[in-house]
């Protein structure tokens, strides 16, 4: 029996399998909306055969974007345009799930494509974004403005008022991003929230603005659907998150209404030195998993399908992400069956090609 391709039942959602689409930034909507392009490629991945098909970080308000061309879900008009790709991925025998983010003091940039570098202008569709202080990302970024407690208590129903949506647009699965220097991380981090009232200074106050976010969408959501919550373990940096506060984090987590930790790291500070390699973070998901006693996911360079396998046998996690292989190869779930000898199930259409 593969561990991998065994369901896994969270709440009232059961996942087919242990593999999951990570969120992947396309920057390619227009006024937040996914079209075709967020149609193709996330249906792509479910007729490759992942159980869970995450959607890109998705702002919770128009200046939560990374970049202008970033998705969003904070009307009526983008719960219409989720729902074909909700419905397809669903009619594929894959779950729908979706990442909410705010980009904070990392947003108004630009597409990774574009050869400009920094902070977009208000004249080329940017905006002032927001952050826990005014300390801007990086020099070339744009100078955030800091949020005051009126604003971050709004902002947690603004999240709430984003998960309502997220339900209603069909989606099965909720992540909350607190990871990769977002607005979530940068209040969790010793080194971005040096602020001094209710919401900075001791770990317990850091974490009050994710912790309520936290609740609020699981309220939202309602009993039945899982709530994620993507951290990064470790701020790669003197001074930073470590792994022993991750799991003290992901406890309260946890404790909020979290099912599941999906364990990135870093992007918090730009010089930070990161140790990469085949599976380098599924560490971090198992001393989470195990100090903390909450399921995760594990991410990060996890290629191949005997590693995936390894993973969840030697109990670091209990879901895989795949973000850059399932770029290379959408299929990667029906060819990781055949490796493990499972039997792959692809659609009719293309079963003749295995």
């Amino acid at each position: 029996m593969s561990l991998l391709f065994s369901p896994l039942t969270l709440r009232s959602t059961t996942l087919p399998n242990r593999i999951a689409v990570s969120p992947m930034c396309q920057y390619s909507a227009t006024d937040g909306l996914p079209d075709n392009w967020h149609l193709v490629h996330l249906g792509s991945r479910a007729v490759g055969g992942a159980g869970l098909v995450i959607a890109e970080a998705t702002a919770v308000e128009p200046i939560g974007r990374i970049a202008p061309q970033d998705t969003g879900i904070w009307s009526a008009r983008h719960v219409q345009a989720w729902r074909p790709i909700t419905e397809f991925i669903r009619s594929q025998g894959s779950v729908p799930g979706i990442q909410l983010a705010h980009a904070g003091r990392k947003g108004s940039t630009y597409s990774p494509w574009v050869e400009r570098s920094g902070g977009v202008a208000d004249e080329d569709g940017g905006w002032t974004p927001v952050g826990p202080t005014d300390e801007p990302f990086t020099p070339e970024y744009r100078v955030p403005q800091a949020l005051s407690a009126a604003e971050i208590e709004a902002l947690v129903d603004t999240w709430a008022q984003a998960a309502r949506f997220a339900v209603e647009a069909g989606f099965e699965v909720v992540e909350v991003h607190a990871a990769h220097g977002y607005l979530l991380h940068e209040f969790l981090s010793p080194l971005t929230n040096t602020r001094t009232d209710a919401y900075g200074g001791d770990a317990a106050r850091r974490l009050a603005f994710p912790l309520a976010v936290v609740r609020a969408v699981r309220a939202a959501v309602g009993p039945d659907l899982p709530v994620f919550v993507r951290i990064s373990a470790t701020d790669w940096t003197d001074g930073g998150l470590t792994v022993d506060d991750s799991v003290e984090i992901s406890r309260a987590l946890a404790a909020a209404g979290a099912d599941l930790v999906d364990v990135s790291s870093g992007g918090n500070v730009a010089d930070a030195r990161i140790t990469t390699g085949p599976g380098y973070q599924v560490p971090f998901a198992d001393a989470i998993r195990r100090k903390a006693e909450v399921a995760t996911a594990a991410v990060g360079e996890i290629t191949e399908a005997h590693q995936a396998e390894r993973v969840l046998a030697d109990g670091s996690a209990d879901l895989v992400l795949l973000g850059r292989e399932l770029l290379r190869d959408p299929y990667w779930p029906h060819r990781a069956a055949a490796a493990l000898g499972v039997g792959a199930t692809p659609p009719v259409q293309y079963a003749r090609a295995l």
